[in-house]
């Protein structure tokens, strides 16, 4: 088991702590404004870091999803800043263990897809604590069954460990009723009346038409 004293990996295309989803207006609307940016290198940043995280771990940041997120970005900062785990809590102060600063860094550590859909609350934040538990990816595949079949923190969080332990993620999604790959949209009457025109005369089903349609486009 881990004592807490490893770097987390991290994928982001961005530089840790920087605000790139909480400060995006897309996604954030005015609530970008409010945005803050942890710089891991600045010792003055890390401070705050430092106590951001002793707030978030004492509930002071409440519920709000961009609080949680913020709150999640200065835990990453503060772990890249101390060198651990371990130590980023020793720094947090009393009452931060390694589980939380672990959980939460790992949160601001997922990939920039799958934190625009916490942001614009797709996603619960204390989902994407166990999204951010599965690698690769199964971690898309979990994010966005968890969108699409409107999953529980419970069911996510379950999905996860039972990965983790070695499960095909396909199979934990079928057995609680999700079709992988499955999507339904809703496509401009045009669209739709054409896309099953084309469907009939070449045979085949609408998804092929559009797995086919998509594979060219995003190639």
């Amino acid at each position: 088991m881990s004592d807490g004293s490893e770097i987390p990996p991290t994928d982001r295309e961005s530089p840790v702590g920087r605000p790139v989803i909480r400060g995006d207006e897309r996604v954030a609307g005015e609530r970008a404004q409010e945005a803050v940016e942890f710089d891991p290198t600045d010792p003055e940043s890390v401070a705050d870091a430092a106590e951001t995280v002793a707030s978030f771990a004492g509930g002071e940041l409440g519920d709000d999803r961009f609080y949680m997120l913020r709150g999640a970005a200065a835990c990453a900062a503060l772990v890249r800043a101390e060198g651990s785990y371990k130590a980023a809590a020793e720094r947090a102060g009393d009452g931060v263990t390694v589980s939380f600063i672990r959980k939460w860094a790992r949160v601001h550590d997922l990939p920039r897809p799958v934190r625009r859909h916490v942001a614009a609350g797709h996603i619960a934040p204390t989902a994407a604590k166990h999204i951010a538990r599965v690698g690769g990816e199964a971690r898309y595949q979990l994010a966005f069954a968890a969108i699409d079949n409107d999953l529980t923190v419970r069911e996510v969080r379950a999905i996860a460990s039972e990965v983790n332990d070695g499960r095909p993620i396909e199979d934990a999604l079928r057995e609680r009723g999700v079709t992988p790959g499955e999507l339904t949209v809703s496509l401009p009457l045009d669209t739709y009346r054409e896309l099953r025109r084309r469907a009939a005369v070449e045979d085949v089903t609408p998804g092929a038409v559009v797995t086919d349609a998509l594979e060219e486009y995003l190639e």
